[in-house]
C-alpha cells in the first residue's frame, strides 16, 4: 500500500555557531525574504519557524516594511513560531529559566497571532525527563525529539505527552542537491524506507536544513519525485500539525517515561557538558542573580523593573541555545557571549543595589527571600570599620550607596576602603527582615597547616593525599583528542595524578578557616583553597590557577569504597537518579566503524550530584561545573578541559564530525582558569540543604 508522507519545510536556525550572530541574521534576512516569497505566492502551503520566536524578531528588526505580511500569514496559518523565545539545551538551563524561555515566547508568539504550539527540540543534545511536564503546564500537548531517541518508534508517549521522534533527524536538504531528480528520489526513498520502519500509514518528512533556503521549484520537484515513488510514497507538503491529526492513536502504543540519552543511533555529543567552562561557570551565576533579583522585585512589588528583567533574561536564553552554552561556536561567538553575560550581571546587580539602597539596607539589614528558612554564615561589604565580626578581606572602591543615590555623584576623596565580614545568620525566616549581629564568640573550627575540621567535616593531608571524612580526593589529568562536543580519549591513558606540592593555613577566625593546597602538575601548579565554616555541614573547594597546556582534561576525583552504580543529579531544579555499568571503559571502546559515537558514563548535571548507596555516601554542589562521569568506584568531575576545535575530523571517540573543523584558541582555556565546588555527606535531604546554604537569597 502506498504511503502518505506529510512534509514541513523549515529552517533549523541557530542564531550564533560557526558564524557570528550579525552574519548569520546576514543570512536570515536573504533566507527569510524567500520564505515569504514562496507563502505569498502559495508555492508553499506553510513554513515551520524552528519552535522559536527569537529569529522572527531578528528578522523584523531589519524589516519592519514586512511585519504587516508577516502577521497575515500567522494569522491563516502559513507561519508557524513559537513557543519558545529560543532553542536552548535542556541540561544546562533550569526550571526558572526554561519556563522564561517559554512565557516569553508564548507572549511574543501570541502577539504575532500564531495560536498552534509544539515543543520543538530537533536539535538538542538529548532530551531532559522533566521537560514534558513543564509544556503541559502551559498547555503544550505535542512533542517533537531527535537526539538521544535510541531504537524508539516515529511516535510514542514521552512522560504523559504525545511525542514525534524525527527518525532521521531534522536535516533534509536534498531539494538543495546539485543531482539529477532521479538521484533525489534515490535519497529519499532511502530515508523514507527507515522512517517507514518505524512509522505507521503516515509518515512525518522535515525538509530543510541549518540556515537552509527553500528551492523556488520546491512543489515542481515534489510532484517530480511523487511520480517516481509512486509505486511505494506520495509525499504532500504540509505542516507538523497536519500529522499530528493523522497519527493520533499510534501514541500510547509505546511510552516512556525517562530521559532520552541513548547515543546508540544518534550523537549525543556529551563533552560539551565540559567545554568551555567558563561560559558555564557565567551561565550558573547569571541565572542565580537574576532570580535573586527578581524575587527582590517581587516582595518589593517594585514592578517598574520588570520589563528591564525580561530584557536580561532574553540576553540569557540567547546565551543558553545549544551551540552557544555548549562551548561549541567560534571565539567570537563566545566572546559576545562574556560580554552578555556581562551586562546581566550589570544589569541583575543594579536593581539589587537599588533597592537596598531605596530599603535603607545601609543600616546592616538583611532579607531571606527563599521560601525556606536560612541559617549559616554570610559575607557583607562596607566602608565602615565594625568591631565584633570577622574581617576577611577588603578592597578599594566606592560605597555602593554613593554609587547608588542620583543626587549624589562619587569624587576622588569618596575613593576608600571596603571590608568584607562575616556574619553568622540564625533561623532566619522567608521573606524575614533583620538587623545584622555580630559574630557568636566560640567555634567548633581547627585548623593547621595540613587539616582543617570542625564537628561535622575533617579534611587532612596524610601521605601526600587528601581526605574528606576518609574519602581520598585527587585531581587527575587525562590527555584529550577531543574537540568542543567530545572529549577524546587517548586508549593507553590512565591519567597523572598530580602531587601535592605543600600546603598552609591561609585563614584563622572564629566563623570560617581555611588552607591552601599547592598541586604539582607536569607544567602548572594548581592552587586550592579549602574552607570550612563554623558549625558547616560542607566544604568549599575553590581552585584558582593559570593554564598554559593544551589538549588536556583536568578532573577531581573521589575514591569511594565501592563500584558506583547509581547517581543521583539535578535536573530542572530536582534529583533524578541514573544508572551506569561502573566497569565500563570508554578507552576500551573507542569506535572503528563509521557514524559511531562512543558509549560514555558521563552524564549532565545542573548544580550538582549525591551518591547515596549503602557504603557510599557523596554530595557535592558545584559553581558552573556540569559533566561526571563514573568509572569503578570513582567519580569524576572537570574543573578544565582544553581543546582547539570546534570539531575535530580525527576524534577517537566520534568517527562522523559533529560541525566544522574551525580551530578556536579560547577552547584551550589558556590563563587564569576558576572552579568552585562544595562538599557534602547526607542523603537528599541533605542536597537541598547545602543547596539553599550555597545558592542562599540572602540580600544584605
Amino acid at each position: 500500500m502506498r504511503k502518505h508522507v506529510i512534509a514541513y519545510i523549515h529552517s533549523h536556525w541557530d542564531r550564533e555557531w560557526y558564524r557570528e550572530f550579525e552574519i548569520f541574521r546576514m543570512r536570515l534576512l536573504r533566507v527569510f525574504d524567500n520564505v515569504l516569497e514562496l507563502l505569498s505566492k502559495n508555492r508553499i502551503p506553510c513554513f515551520y519557524f524552528d519552535g522559536q520566536t527569537s529569529a522572527l524578531d531578528d528578522y523584523l528588526e531589519m524589516r519592519p516594511e514586512n511585519r504587516e505580511l508577516v502577521l497575515s500569514l500567522i494569522r491563516h496559518k502559513k507561519l508557524f513560531v513559537g513557543p519558545f523565545y529560543c532553542l536552548i539545551d535542556e541540561f544546562l538551563t533550569d526550571k526558572t529559566v526554561f519556563k522564561k524561555n517559554l512565557e516569553i515566547g508564548l507572549k511574543e508568539a501570541k502577539r504575532y497571532g500564531c495560536k498552534d504550539f509544539i515543543g520543538y527540540f530537533a536539535d538538542t543534545f538529548g532530551h531532559s525527563q522533566n521537560i514534558p511536564e513543564i509544556l503541559m503546564d502551559y498547555g503544550i500537548d505535542k512533542c517533537i525529539v531527535w537526539r538521544g531517541c535510541g531504537d524508539f518508534p516515529a511516535e510514542f508517549s514521552w512522560c504523559g505527552i504525545n511525542t514525534v521522534n524525527l527518525v532521521r533527524g531534522y536535516f533534509n536538504d536534498v531539494f538543495s542537491l546539485n543531482a539529477t531528480i532521479e538521484k533525489k528520489a534515490e535519497i529519499l526513498k532511502n530515508n523514507l524506507d527507515k522512517i517507514s520502519a518505524k512509522s505507521g500509514n503516515v509518515l512525518l518528512l522535515p525538509i530543510g536544513a541549518d540556515h537552509l533556503g527553500i528551492e523556488s521549484d520546491i512543489d515542481v520537484q515534489i510532484d517530480s519525485v511523487n511520480e517516481l515513488l509512486k509505486n511505494e510514497y506520495f509525499i504532500r507538503l504540509g505542516s507538523p500539525f497536519d500529522y499530528f491529526k493523522r497519527v493520533e492513536n499510534r501514541f500510547k502504543e509505546f511510552e516512556w517515561n525517562s530521559e532520552i540519552r541513548d547515543n546508540s543511533k544518534t550523537f549525543t555529543l556529551q563533552g560539551c557538558y565540559s567545554s568551555r567552562l567558563d561560559l558555564k561557570k557565567e551561565n550558573v551565576e547569571c541565572t542565580y542573580l537574576l532570580d535573586l533579583a527578581s524575587r527582590f522585585v517581587k516582595i518589593q512589588k517594585e514592578n517598574a523593573y520588570n520589563t528591564i528583567l525580561e530584557y536580561a533574561y532574553k540576553m540569557l536564553i540567547q546565551n543558553q541555545a545549544h551551540d552557544s552554552i555548549c562551548g561549541c561556536s567560534t571565539d567570537d561567538v563566545h566572546s559576545e557571549n562574556l560580554t552578555r553575560y556581562k551586562k546581566i550581571k550589570q544589569i541583575a546587580n543594579t536593581i539589587i543595589d537599588e533597592l537596598k539602597f531605596k530599603n535603607h539596607f545601609e543600616e546592616k539589614k538583611i532579607i531571606n527571600l527563599s521560601d525556606k528558612e536560612f541559617s549559616g554564615i554570610v559575607e557583607f561589604k562596607t566602608i565602615q570599620k565594625l568591631e565584633g565580626y570577622d574581617k576577611i578581606d577588603f578592597e578599594k572602591g566606592f560605597d555602593k550607596y554613593l554609587l547608588t543615590d542620583t543626587q549624589r555623584i562619587p569624587v576622588t576623596e569618596d575613593f576608600t576602603n571596603i571590608y568584607t565580614y562575616l556574619v553568622c545568620v540564625e533561623n532566619l525566616k522567608p521573606n524575614e527582615i533583620e538587623y545584622l549581629m555580630p559574630a557568636i564568640s566560640g567555634t567548633d573550627l581547627k585548623v593547621t597547616s595540613s587539616s582543617l575540621e570542625n564537628s561535622n567535616i575533617s579534611i587532612k593531608i596524610e601521605n601526600n593525599q587528601i581526605f574528606i571524612n576518609g574519602i581520598p580526593f585527587s585531581l587527575v589529568d587525562f590527555i584529550d583528542l577531543g574537540d568542543s562536543y567530545n572529549f577524546g580519549p587517548k586508549a593507553d591513558d590512565t591519567g597523572t595524578e598530580l602531587k601535592i606540592l605543600r600546603s598552609k593555613s591561609v585563614l584563622n577566625t572564629s566563623s570560617r578557616a581555611s588552607i591552601k593546597i599547592d598541586f604539582e602538575g607536569a607544567w602548572d601548579v594548581v592552587p586550592l583553597t579549602i574552607s570550612l565554616d563554623r558549625n558547616a555541614t560542607f566544604a568549599k573547594f575553590k581552585f584558582d590557577w593559570i593554564n598554559s597546556q593544551k589538549n588536556h582534561m583536568l578532573n577531581a576525583v573521589f575514591r569511594l569504597q565501592y563500584p558506583i552504580k547509581e547517581v543521583f543529579s539535578e535536573d530542572m531544579n530536582q534529583l533524578i537518579k541514573r544508572n551506569f555499568d561502573s566497569e565500563y571503559d570508554i578507552r576500551k571502546n573507542l569506535p572503528v566503524q563509521k557514524g559511531i559515537e562512543v558509549k560514555n558514563n558521563t552524564a549532565p548535571m545542573q548544580r550538582g550530584f549525591l551518591i547515596d548507596e549503602e557504603g557510599n555516601n557523596l554530595g557535592c554542589i558545584t559553581k558552573g561545573l556540569t559533566q561526571y562521569e563514573v568509572f569503578q568506584n570513582k567519580i569524576y568531575m572537570p574543573i578544565l578541559r582544553s581543546c582547539g576545535v570546534i570539531s575535530n575530523p580525527n576524534n577517537p571517540a566520534r568517527t562522523t564530525p559533529a560541525g566544522p573543523p574551525i580551530e578556536v584558541t579560547s577552547l584551550w582555556q589558556i590563563g587564569k582558569n576558576t572552579a568552585e565546588f562544595y562538599v557534602f555527606f547526607g542523603n537528599h535531604n541533605a542536597f537541598e540543604e547545602v543547596l539553599n546554604q550555597v545558592y542562599n537569597y540572602i540580600i544584605v
